[in-house]
């Protein structure tokens, strides 16, 4: 039996011989239906049509993406034995990719607009599942390689910690990567923590598509636990968001711009 995957958001469900009714997900005030209503591909079709793309974004971090851009088009990051953030999918290439610069021992993933693929993902490179359990409710495809954790931070190697801010989502993850940016430190933030167009400024939201603030409480609560991290740059959910140096900084006074805003 064929997997489906929602279109707008890319999120599996199990096997079945027909897709679900609807997309929680999609269907959360945070995400959306889109006009044409819920539309769904079977993951053969999804592999059939895209490709994995594997790119350095620095020495020792590995971007992981699909092409063309499927679903929210988020690119997943590796580090170190770990896959920061998923994928709705993984080709051979880009598994070899993976294998080849260390392979991938663990996939923690910052809120479930990402949790796409995690499952397949997890079979494909043979590792554990990290989430928050403070989001179990939105798993959409359940497996047995998915541990929950708690608290608010968990070490996941010698220089890779998870750091969770909430905010966007209750259990939204970030991780911080002590060696990044040849070791000044760098934030892999989802859009937990988003970069915007002006790479002097980042944002905090509840809803981005559908432009929700949130509460100026939860912004200075935020900005608090992250003022006890180092890092000086920041990766962000695509591409081509990545704030390059003085990202502490920037992630402080846009805290204070967002809560002023609000007053």
């Amino acid at each position: 039996m064929p997997v489906f995957h929602c279109v707008t958001c890319g999120a599996q469900y199990p096997e079945a011989d027909a897709p679900p009714a609807a997309c929680p997900i999609c269907e959360d005030d945070r995400q959306y239906v889109g006009p044409d209503g819920q539309q769904w591909i079977t993951g053969e079709a999804l592999a059939a049509g895209h490709r994995s793309r594997v790119s350095e974004l620095e020495p020792g971090l590995l971007g992981l993406g699909v092409e063309p851009s499927f679903a929210i088009g988020q690119r997943a990051l590796h580090v170190g034995g770990l896959l920061w953030d998923c994928v709705p999918m993984i080709d051979d290439a880009g598994v070899d990719a993976l294998e080849a610069a260390g392979g991938v021992r663990d996939i923690a993933i910052s809120h479930p607009h990402y949790y796409t693929g995690m499952a397949d993902l997890a079979e494909r490179l043979d590792a554990r599942i990290l989430l928050h359990e403070a989001d179990r409710r939105w798993i959409t495809r359940p497996d047995a390689r998915i541990e929950l954790w708690s608290g608010d931070r968990l070490r996941v190697g010698d220089d890779l910690e998870l750091v969770r801010l909430g905010g966007h989502f209750e259990g939204g993850t970030v991780c911080l990567w002590a060696g990044g940016a040849e070791g000044r430190g760098a934030l892999l933030s989802g859009d937990v923590v988003q970069v915007i167009p002006d790479r002097d400024w980042v944002s905090f939201m509840y809803s981005y598509p559908n432009l929700i603030p949130l509460p100026a409480r939860e912004i200075a609560r935020i900005r608090a636990a992250v003022a006890d991290l180092a890092f000086d740059r920041i990766y962000g959910a695509w591409w081509h968001t990545v704030v390059d140096s003085g990202g502490l900084g920037k992630v402080l006074r846009s805290a204070d711009r967002y809560i002023a805003a609000l007053a």
